[in-house]
């Protein structure tokens, strides 16, 4: 029996699909968020020599990563409203079509402003897949099997966690390959995952008539932008507390109160304000906020500790991460089992934000000689901490929300957790570039590039790799306290027992 014939069956309100028929189903949607995730991170280790070979400064280094992640965030909940709306299997071909078309052009990008562009359209695509992604999940697969299913899914966010550094490492250290395959390499993958959907996946299309929240979209996209443009130059172009900061995080309020307003009266709202009514969407929301900013931050500032306060290369940086990434992948599939087998996911929940909260706080010891023992402790316990909580949350909301509704919640959660890790790569980026400037002295030259090593002479070297030693420390330690937050959150969710039907049988019922 196909999987076109299974969903047929399924229309009609008989079984539901076949471990076999979920996994083939799947395929395309595990390879398509392979290719979203790894087009955010196979930049990470490159980012010193694409910023150099462009003649760029330390602001473009930020905006390379935070473009893609900005425009993820912000489109996720459009992809949402449309998957309620129109057939999911031609939004995710959509998404990835977009994907590709931004990778081609960040490749063939000749300045830093054509290349922060093409990361931006490229994060369209990619947050197309990852909403997506999770929506389909939600539509074939019982809350009950779901966890199962997740766990594969965090299994594959590992993987291409893991393998986007270390790619771009081998990429740049490849003298004949150069920083722009970084941005190819992910092309192949996409066409694969295109061509995996057309075969494997098969979904009802919807009916509705689509009426997309345009102005909705536009008031958040610019009020997350101007809180972004805001922790970005805040502490280097002006002073935390200053006139631009008061007129830039006004201005963010403004528009997010204007936002909340025009939601209040949109026919077909980007972000549905009823779902904050549900306790356990606005507690999962709020912790995922923070969980966000322990995923990004974990990746983004681990890789360049590695490079310049412990002079290590691009490839070897990658290397020495994996204990978070392992971490990760080992917990997202064992942890999906064990829910599937006992339905409780509660106590995984909790158990995880305890450890990102000690992997944090362990972390914020970190300086420039620290062992490499203590910091793979650290990486290990927020990796298996991420891998129990990042799944999860979005399961916890999908499980209290009706067939209707899993577009908006899902993709709401998954909004925030972007959200979050967005605001907080750029605001802990802001952080270490000042300190790392006042730990090394105004008048040293440093300045707000990002340094050589190879170009210091050895008394400068070891003042750099010590000042962002000790500046990386600080970011972690900063960042435990908001883990507690998170884990507070938690605590107040209150457990569901997991449903043993998808939405689409509760739909035919």
């Amino acid at each position: 029996m196909t999987v076109a014939d299974d969903a047929v069956r399924e229309r009609a309100g008989t079984a539901p699909m076949s471990h076999a028929q979920i996994l083939q189903a799947m395929s395309g949607l595990y390879m398509g968020m392979f290719v979203a995730i790894l087009s955010s991170t196979v930049v990470t280790n490159a980012l010193p020599t694409i910023v150099a070979d462009l003649h760029a400064n330390q602001s473009v280094y930020t905006w390379v990563i935070i473009a893609t992640l900005l425009t993820t965030t912000v489109s996720s909940p459009v992809w949402g409203k449309l998957a309620d709306l129109l057939s999911k299997k031609l939004l995710i071909q959509a998404s990835l079509v977009i994907f590709t078309a931004g990778s081609v052009l960040s490749g063939l990008a000749a300045d830093s402003g054509l290349l922060i562009a093409a990361r931006a359209v490229q994060g369209v695509g990619a947050g197309g897949m990852l909403a997506l992604t999770q929506v389909v999940l939600a539509t074939i697969i019982s809350p009950r099997q779901r966890g199962k299913y997740s766990g594969y899914l965090g299994a594959v966010l590992a993987v291409a966690t893991s393998a986007g550094p270390l790619i771009g490492g081998v990429i740049v250290d490849t003298s004949w390959l150069g920083w722009r395959w970084c941005f190819f390499v992910g092309v192949p993958f996409a066409i694969l995952a295109m061509v995996f959907l057309q075969k494997t996946l098969h979904l009802p299309v919807g009916g509705r008539k689509v009426r997309i929240d345009w102005a909705g979209t536009t008031l958040i996209t610019a009020a997350a932008s101007l809180l972004l443009v805001w922790v970005t130059f805040a502490g280097d172009k002006y002073a935390w507390v200053s006139w631009p900061t008061a007129a830039m995080l006004g201005g963010s309020i403004v528009l997010t109160v204007v936002f909340v307003l025009v939601e209040r009266r949109a026919a077909e709202p980007i972000l549905p304000l009823w779902l904050f009514r549900n306790r356990t969407v606005v507690l999962a929301i709020a912790a995922s906020l923070v969980i966000g900013v322990a995923l990004y931050a974990g990746t983004t500032f681990l890789s360049q500790y590695f490079q310049l306060s412990r002079d290590k290369s691009p490839t070897l940086a990658g290397i020495m991460a994996l204990p978070q990434i392992l971490g990760l992948a080992l917990a997202s599939t064992i942890v999906g089992r064990i829910i599937t087998a006992t339905g409780r996911w509660k106590p995984f929940l909790v158990g995880g934000s305890v450890l990102i909260t000690a992997g944090l706080g362990l972390l914020g010891l970190t300086r420039a000689d620290t062992p490499y023992w203590q910091l793979a402790i650290g990486m290990a316990l927020i990796g298996i901490g991420l891998g129990t909580t990042l799944q999860n949350l979005v399961l916890a909301v999908q499980n209290q929300v009706q067939l209707s509704e899993l577009g908006a919640a899902s993709t709401s959660v998954s909004f925030f957790r972007s959200l979050g890790g967005t605001i907080g790569v750029s605001a802990l980026g802001a952080v270490l570039a000042g300190q790392v400037t006042r730990y090394i002295g105004g008048g040293s030259g440093h300045g707000s590039g990002v340094p050589r090593l190879a170009d210091l002479p050895p008394a400068a070297r070891a003042v750099v790799q010590n000042a962002y030693g000790h500046a990386t420390g600080n970011l972690f330690l900063y960042t435990a306290p908001f883990a507690l937050l998170a884990l507070l959150c938690i605590l107040f969710i209150r457990e569901v027992p997991l449903r043993t039907t998808s939405a689409l049988e509760t739909a035919n019922d």
